[in-house]
């Protein structure tokens, strides 16, 4: 029987290998002695979405990808891009995907269905919002400003760790029984964005208030601080539309992949406070 490894002889490319769970990514393929190839503007060779000229090169001996899309399989374009991407992965020899994608977006599920047609391995990762949004993203400013101002309200959700994710789709990468899988991933409860503030707010020591804006504000308040017009689009769709209670229920996708419970929100907001996440600034 042969009980060679999934990516023996190849090497797996981690898209956004730099971002949130890439760089989880790549560090937990690194501890298991594995090769890696990191595709992102500053890797070698470079990958950029908005140029597919830079794609065959990363594709180069590659037999597993992880996918991940900036700034998100929302947007105008992730479709085709998603598309043709998966197309040349194939056609160089690409055996396995694994995707990362949007929970209750129906954006998302087009570009999941592209790759769940490909004719090769595949998994999707499906999760919303990371807890690392607080310590690591776009609230982080918000946190060291002692108030966090969005446009939602009091609806649920599942906040998910990225080291988490992380293991997922290792897992889906690396080990046999998780093709052909949706893994919806969530926390293990859930969460307003007021209750995850003030669970901050603990974690933290300090005072950070929760403040509801109407998504009209919280867009001019991008705008007016130099965002990109897309990115204030896809923020609009995220709270408007994605946050309307859609993915207000919990999901076994990490059990079921891992055979454990996810990260609890106050478990990530003491170690991330630990670590210093919210600390110099305080301090300063």
């Amino acid at each position: 029987m042969n009980h060679t490894h999934p990516l023996s002889g190849n090497i797996p490319l981690i898209l956004g290998g730099t971002g949130k769970t890439g760089r989880r990514v790549v560090e937990r393929l690194r501890a298991l002695n594995l090769p890696v190839r990191i595709g992102s503007r500053s890797g070698d060779p470079a990958f950029v979405w908005e140029e597919p000229s830079t794609w065959p090169a990363v594709l180069k001996n590659v037999s597993a990808v992880y996918v991940v899309y900036y700034p998100d399989l929302a947007v105008t374009g992730a479709p085709d891009a998603i598309r043709a991407f998966t197309d040349l992965a194939v056609q160089n020899g690409v055996r396995r995907i694994v995707l990362l994608s949007g929970r209750g977006e129906e954006e998302a599920q087009r570009c999941e269905r592209i790759v769940q047609n490909a004719g090769i391995d595949w998994t999707i990762v499906r999760a919303s919002w990371f807890h690392q949004n607080f310590s690591e993203g776009a609230f982080r400013e918000m946190v060291l400003a002692g108030e966090i101002a969005l446009p939602a309200g009091n609806v649920g959700e599942p906040f998910i760790d990225t080291d988490d994710i992380a293991d997922v789709v290792v897992a889906a990468l690396t080990k046999e029984g998780h093709s052909g899988q949706v893994y919806e991933v969530t926390g293990p409860r859930l969460l307003t964005f007021a209750e995850a503030t003030e669970e901050i707010a603990k974690a933290a020591g300090r005072s950070v208030v929760y403040r509801q804006i109407s998504n009209a504000s919280f867009a001019a308040g991008l705008a007016s601080r130099g965002g990109a017009p897309e990115a204030i689009a896809l923020m609009r769709y995220l709270f408007g539309t994605v946050l309307d209670g859609r993915n207000a229920h919990l999901n076994d996708g990490v059990e079921r992949a891992l055979g454990r419970q996810p990260k609890d929100f106050t478990a990530y907001a003491q170690q991330a406070a630990a670590a210093g996440a919210w600390g110099a600034e305080f301090a300063a």
